[in-house]
């Protein structure tokens, strides 16, 4: 198992160094298209869909019916074009949905009795979390790419560093200092100590970052207090993209989103924290910075 986990470890990361710095835009909006039909598909059992061939039809029609419109209509090229008239509503609605998604985490059991019947509430829910995170990845890493081709790149790679750095000092402080629970009903083995800990480490993350990076690092004066900020933000909202997939996966009672990679279970297990921190973190950055 342990073989398994490293091994797939090693094989995502290359993967995600390919797809930053050699994927045309094209190629990279396709690859990252992919997954979020992926994780659409296992979104579906969310929703009730137990038959793999019905999670899949689900899934390709639904996801089509958002990502064809989205990829046809937009430039891509451009994080400025990309966030266009139709597109920036989409990404809005991201960042509201963790506001709702918060209340439903921390009055889950019973906010289940609102939306555990009801398969359009849940796929609205699905829409909701993967369609922002993919219009924010995609103007992240495209942010000023007719200028600098790799100025996105640096900037999507900092917010997955960030969640990841931050998610790994959550764990060592839930496991030095975990004593009191954060969501019990939702998720266990997480701690308030845990996600202290990892919004304490977003923040030094960030300020470590600003020290050792030109000011204009992504092509204008950033503001150092308010970049900071943003980043404690993000992780913050991250956690609740982590607690929120635990919900609907505790609700339907499966350990694991799918098993499609080895030792790591889903998709959706890899990516749910950054389900919430890109949308979050591209919002801010884009609108408030």
């Amino acid at each position: 198992m342990l073989k398994e986990r490293i091994l797939s470890a090693i094989v995502m990361i290359i993967l995600a160094v390919v797809a930053l710095f050699w994927l045309s835009p094209l190629a990279f909006t396709i690859g990252l298209s992919a997954i979020v039909v992926l994780g659409m598909w296992e979104w579906a059992q969310f929703a009730g869909f137990k038959r793999p061939i019905a999670r899949t039809i689900v899934a390709f029609v639904v996801t089509c019916l958002l990502i064809f419109p989205i990829m046809v209509g937009t430039s891509y090229i451009q994080a400025t074009r990309f966030l266009t008239d139709e597109t920036t509503p989409l990404l809005f609605i991201g960042g509201f949905w963790w506001l709702v998604a918060s209340a439903l985490v921390v009055s889950y059991p019973k906010s289940a009795d609102v939306w555990a019947k009801s398969v359009v509430a849940k796929f609205i829910f699905g829409f909701c979390t993967l369609i922002p995170f993919l219009i924010g990845t995609l103007a992240l890493r495209f942010y000023q790419y007719n200028l600098d081709q790799y100025q996105g790149t640096y900037l999507l790679l900092y917010v997955f560093l960030l969640v990841w750095g931050a998610d790994s000092g959550a764990y060592f402080a839930g496991r030095a200092f975990g004593k009191h629970k954060l969501a019990p009903k939702v998720s266990p083995s997480k701690s308030w100590e845990g996600a202290i800990g990892g919004v304490i480490t977003s923040a030094v993350i960030a300020t470590i970052f600003l020290s050792v990076v030109p000011a204009n690092v992504f092509g204008r004066e950033l503001n150092t207090s308010a970049f900071v900020v943003l980043s404690v933000i993000t992780v913050a909202i991250s956690i609740l993209g982590d607690l929120s997939e635990s919900m609907f996966k505790r609700q339907v009672g499966i350990k694991d989103s799918s098993n499609l990679i080895p030792g790591h279970g889903g998709i959706l297990d890899r990516i749910d924290s950054l389900t919430a921190a890109v949308p979050i973190f591209a919002i801010g950055f884009f609108f408030f910075l």
